[in-house]
């Protein structure tokens, strides 16, 4: 079992990806937030084992949050998720801290289902 949490403002998206981890991945726990303080909080009360995060949200954008995470947590899995697709931002994540960046434009279902595979798969070596 492991835990998920999706940070990401966008409403529609952020139901969809949630819904898609879930016909997946039936027995995984997922959270959400739309907000790098709900997300924090949510992190303090569940640590989860892989975060999807976008970039562009209110208050504090996902690459700081990323890299506030990473330095608090260095063991929990980080993948951007946004429209940004550019290289500057694809840098900017790795340097923060990402284990992963994906294009919203661009992700499919198999990308994410195999991140998720490859994040349970780790979880079940280190146990």
């Amino acid at each position: 079992m492991i835990d998920i949490l999706i940070v990401e403002d966008n409403a529609s998206f952020r139901d969809m990806l949630q819904a898609t981890l879930q016909l997946e991945f039936p027995l995984v726990r997922i959270a959400t937030a739309s907000e790098g303080v709900a997300a924090l909080h949510r992190i303090r009360q569940k640590k989860p084992d892989l975060i999807f995060m976008d970039i562009r949200m209110p208050g504090k954008s996902g690459l700081m949050l990323t890299e506030e995470i990473k330095r608090l947590n260095p063991d929990i899995a980080i993948a951007i998720i946004t429209n940004l697709d550019g290289s500057e931002y694809r840098t900017a994540a790795f340097a923060m801290g990402a284990d992963c960046f994906l294009s919203k434009e661009s992700v499919k279902a198999e990308d994410v289902q195999e991140l998720v595979e490859r994040i349970i798969a780790d979880r079940r070596r280190r146990q």
